[in-house]
């Protein structure tokens, strides 16, 4: 039994040596570590580097095997999405079959009726260069300027719809405010219905939709266009789809992100103010209505007035004669009732 004994004390003690001269080293360690940072850091970045192409080599295999692991659920994906894309043509091609025969049909309508066609547009390409969003002004710039014809007022585009205008012009650059700025305001139209409104920034990713009609129900889903209202921006531009505020009213979720815009269209828009021809006498009411036009009165001449008055004339007075004397013989009239 003492022997059996002495032989497990023993095992007992071999065992934990090992244990306290590792405990041991590895408070060295970090003591060493806390002080000597820098070196740990170097041996660190060496060992890193030494080793790093065996462990590409090492990770290649497992990356393949976890690459291949998940297209196995993206090929179920691709094929719905694929399946997805496959009605959304079809359904695009049907719609573009119905514009194109709807533009030919108000052709005709418009030459039958003489109608005035829409001026023809002018765009000028532009890349965005720079961002400026801040707390109270939301802008970007773009490397056109005057010498490329760009004019304070224009519509900015994109593929997906309108971005902003055009508030300041430079000779090789321009600055646009977006919709979604504070100080944005251009008037619109809701599509269907023809409602007619105001949308307004306020530094939101949602304009706000100040109607001009109280008595105007708007549907969220309704498209939002440009309405063309003072000659200023082209009528039609996509803007965005009107849907309900929490708070109360509309707002515009926007077509256009100006976050990712790259390229971008300013379109050139604003007509000349034609001023009116000079009145002719053709153009009074009586010669518009088949009358003959009235003869100039004629003129009135004013009376010469001496500055030297005549003298007066003197009047003559009428000459009464006095009454003849009655004679004593003369008997009076007789009385014609006796």
């Amino acid at each position: 039994m003492a022997n059996g004994t002495f032989k497990i004390a023993r095992n007992k003690s071999t065992g934990q040596l090992p244990i306290a001269l590792l405990t041991a080293l590895a408070i060295a360690l970090i003591l060493i570590g806390k002080a000597q940072i820098t070196l740990f850091d170097q041996t660190r970045a060496t060992v890193t580097d030494w080793a790093a192409p065996a462990l590409q080599v090492a990770r290649s295999p497992l990356v393949g095997l976890d690459r291949w692991m998940g297209s196995i659920g993206e090929i179920f994906t691709v094929y719905r999405e694929n399946l997805r894309l496959k009605d959304e043509n079809a359904r695009l091609r049907q719609w573009r079959n119905a514009a194109i025969v709807l533009d030919n049909r108000v052709k005709r309508y418009q030459l039958l009726l003489r109608a005035v066609p829409d001026p023809q547009l002018s765009s000028v390409m532009a890349r965005v260069i720079g961002r400026s969003n801040q707390p109270f002004l939301q802008t970007m710039i773009l490397d056109a300027g005057k010498t490329q014809g760009i004019k304070p007022g224009q519509a900015v585009i994109d593929a997906r719809g309108m971005i902003g205008r055009i508030f300041l012009t430079g000779h090789h650059t321009s600055w646009v405010i977006l919709l979604t700025d504070l100080n944005s305001r251009i008037p619109v139209r809701i599509e269907p219905g023809n409602a007619q409104a105001i949308m307004a920034g306020d530094n939101t990713d949602a304009p706000l939709l100040d109607l001009l009609s109280q008595r105007v129900v708007l549907k969220p889903g309704a498209q939002v266009v440009s309405s063309g209202d003072g000659g200023l921006l082209p009528p039609g531009l996509a803007i965005g789809t009107v849907v309900s505020n929490p708070a109360g009213g509309y707002r515009v979720v926007l077509l256009a992100d100006s976050a990712s815009s790259e390229d971008v269209n300013v379109v050139d828009f604003k007509l000349k103010t034609e001023q009116p021809p000079a009145t002719t006498p053709n153009d009074l009411p009586a010669t518009a209505a088949g009358l003959p036009p009235a003869a100039p009165p004629a003129p009135v001449t004013a009376p010469v007035v001496n500055a030297t008055p005549a003298p007066a004339t003197p009047t003559p007075q009428p000459i009464v004669k006095p009454p003849a004397p009655q004679s004593p013989s003369a008997s009076p009239p007789e009385n014609s009732n006796e």
